[in-house]
């Protein structure tokens, strides 16, 4: 189907709607429409494996499924059937469940670096948590992030560092700097230039690159010898990299680290995990001051917790991490051969780890270009394949693979055309799509 053909009419009404009533018409910014192709948003039905419906009827292969946390596949029937287990049963209680200690212990078994966990619902509170925790420890007022990753938390110690600042005093911004990935004598400068003030350097332990040789072990030797926190976001990295995420494959132990995304396959459940004396913090069995670590009405819901609990003996006992790794590779050198067959493989270039691989649209000056991007996501839509990134899930096929190679390689036909012409606005049908952080809507 040619793409000045494909139109997404019932999406498009949805879109408005959303809007009337939804700031940003999605509940996260990076689902917005502004990040598709003008009025090419498709609003989703349903979803099962690898694919999803839209409510006009179109069926897409899907990657990224939300935002990377639905690893197994839409509606997974080991994670279904835990969860399902739980409803008839009550989902929140005045007292623990026994499903709490149940989720810790396996938690802890499949990730034994960390000696204590608490969950939460959504990553920005286990990271939050986390500087809050670090700060109560140290007594130190600064936090040092990463400063080449792009999302730590919606709340003010990190949004503030964004173009998206509005409503965050400048004096909390002010106690956020920032150290590059891979230079620790970048970050030794940072931490001797705020001597004693900083309470914990957070970072992606490994993002689109793999670490520099020595570098999270120096890390952590830099950390020890400063007096600050160790804080490993895994957010992307856990069960995606391993297991035990980053850490348990690179041998570095962070002393906090966070965990969210593909432990509950799409359900809302995170996890603030690390050393006994640091988490006892915000425990009862300790002589300091309290420190308020997470106290949520849902972080518990029984129905999570059996989710994450299915999620983490599926991924062991069916070595879904390797499966990730091999789909990803199979995906990764079918694009690089497409793309470079049609002559643009320094245009369209993929990059990341096989398990979680994103993709670049560079224009003629090789730069990245967010009209290249619009153009190559209008080709891939109209093919069937909604991807805002190339991370997969375990629920692809080979044949959902291969069939995601050719669209890719009718898309990169028409990108061939649009460098020759060295002007893509024909192909765009609209605005370009826009990027997440903005200062202006």
């Amino acid at each position: 189907m040619e793409t000045e053909e494909f139109q997404l009419p019932r999406s498009r009404q949805a879109n408005e709607r959303l809007h009337a009533m939804i700031p940003g018409g999605a509940h996260t910014y990076a689902k917005g429409d502004d990040q598709y192709p003008e009025h090419l948003a498709p609003v989703i039905s349903h979803g099962h494996g690898a694919h999803v419906w839209d409510i006009d009827g179109n069926r897409y292969i899907e990657y990224g499924s939300g935002l990377r946390s639905v690893s197994l596949g839409h509606a997974h029937p080991r994670v279904i059937e835990a969860v399902r287990r739980e409803l008839d049963r009550g989902s929140n209680f005045v007292r623990p469940s026994i499903l709490e200690v149940e989720a810790a212990e396996r938690f802890l078994a499949t990730v034994p670096t960390a000696e204590m966990v608490k969950f939460a619902k959504n990553g920005s509170d286990v990271t939050t948590a986390a500087v809050r925790l670090a700060r109560a420890v140290t007594g130190r007022p600064r936090v040092a992030i990463c400063g080449d990753h792009p999302f730590f938390s919606v709340d003010d110690w990190f949004i503030g560092t964004t173009p998206m600042s509005a409503g965050i005093p400048a004096a909390t911004t002010e106690l956020t700097v920032a150290f590059p990935y891979g230079d620790l004598a970048a970050t030794e400068e940072l931490l001797t230039r705020y001597q004693d003030e900083v309470a914990c350097l957070i970072l992606e332990p490994a993002g689109h690159t793999e670490p520099p040789p020595g570098y999270l072990a120096g890390l952590r030797e830099l950390a020890d010898r400063h007096g600050c926190v160790l804080i490993f976001d895994e957010m992307i990295t856990g069960l995606r990299w391993s297991e035990a995420g980053a850490q348990g494959l690179y041998g570095v132990v962070p002393d906090l680290s966070t965990f969210g995304k593909a432990l509950g396959n799409g359900f809302a459940v995170s996890a603030l995990a690390g050393r006994r004396e640091l988490m006892e913090r915000g425990g009862l069995r300790h002589p300091g001051d309290r420190v308020f670590l997470l106290s949520t009405t849902h972080g518990a819901e029984t129905h999570s917790l059996a989710a994450a609990m299915a999620v983490q003996s599926t991924y062991v006992e069916e070595g879904i991490t390797a499966q990730l790794h091999a789909l990803g590779e199979r995906l990764a050198a079918g694009v690089r051969e497409v793309a470079a067959s049609m002559g643009v493989g320094d245009h369209v270039v993929v990059r990341g780890r096989a398990s979680n691989l994103v993709f670049a649209t560079l224009g003629e000056n090789r730069q990245p270009s967010q009209q290249y991007r619009t153009l190559f996501l209008r080709q891939l839509l109209a093919g069937g394949v909604l991807a805002p990134s190339f991370v997969v899930s375990s629920a692809l096929s080979d044949a959902d693979i291969d069939r995601t190679v050719e669209v890719v390689a009718q898309a990169c036909a028409v990108y061939r055309k649009a460098l020759d012409a060295a002007d893509p606005s024909p192909w765009l049908g609209g605005r370009p799509v826009k990027p997440v952080f903005r200062r202006l809507a």
